[in-house]
């Protein structure tokens, strides 16, 4: 571990856990890289993702957005083309794009489709499953609302779900943002992981809470005041 680590390190109680507002106000002192690092929320929930029912998966738009700039590639045609432009797409197109993807094309952080091209999009899945970019309309990307689906992944849209050990990982923001941005950016999240709680999951929903920043150590948040928060 470098001396900028353990020197962050030093500002954090290991055997602490800490309010709220506390850990957020902590984690811009946490920072150890000469970039803008992203800050990232992990935990563990109460569920089993092995049974399907308990499988916790959603999209919420970050109040304050991730501080990253979003590449969206749209894949549409005609009038919805148009309406992908004038939302701020960053590359449309029909089947042109799809071959230009399947050929490894892949400079982009996010994809949007109207339903009608999803015949030929399904072809991509083996290029854009892995990666985490498949087109999906549970999460608000296939649509002929274009617009709304690009405005959205340009504001700051983030998704999450559980992994197999009912964990989940997810950035809220930069560590430029400050405490009470990435709070509110924080609680946004959580607002939506509470309402996707699986009607079948039983005891405690929310275990464990933890933000850091990408090179810097952890903080370890009171679990318990989130589920007081949204009893």
């Amino acid at each position: 571990m470098g001396k900028k680590f353990e020197a962050a390190k030093a500002k954090i109680d290991s055997a602490k856990t800490y309010e709220l507002a506390e850990g957020f106000n902590l984690v811009p002192e946490t920072v150890c890289a000469k970039f803008d690092e992203t800050v990232e929320i992990s935990g563990r929930l109460g569920v089993d993702p092995k049974h399907p029912e308990q499988m916790v998966r959603g999209t919420v738009v970050l109040p304050h957005g991730t501080g990253k700039t979003v590449r969206v590639l749209v894949f549409a045609k005609g009038e919805k083309e148009v309406e992908a432009k004038d939302a701020g797409a960053d590359f449309i197109g029909a089947e042109d794009m799809i071959e230009k993807v399947s050929k490894g094309w892949l400079d982009f952080d996010a994809i949007v489709a109207t339903p009608d091209m999803m015949g030929a999009v399904g072809k991509l899945g083996k290029v854009l499953g892995p990666r985490g970019l498949m087109p999906n309309p549970k999460l608000g990307t296939v649509t002929f609302d274009v617009k709304k689906a690009v405005s959205d992944l340009k504001a700051g849209k983030v998704e999450f779900r559980v992994d197999k050990q009912g964990n989940i990982h997810v950035p809220v923001g930069k560590a430029s943002f400050g405490g009470q941005k990435l709070r509110e950016n924080f609680m946004s999240l959580m607002d939506a992981i509470i309402k996707a709680k699986p009607a079948s999951s039983k005891g405690t929903y929310v275990r464990s809470l933890f933000v850091c920043t990408t090179m810097g150590p952890s903080i370890r948040l009171d679990a318990m005041e989130i589920r007081n928060i949204f009893k």
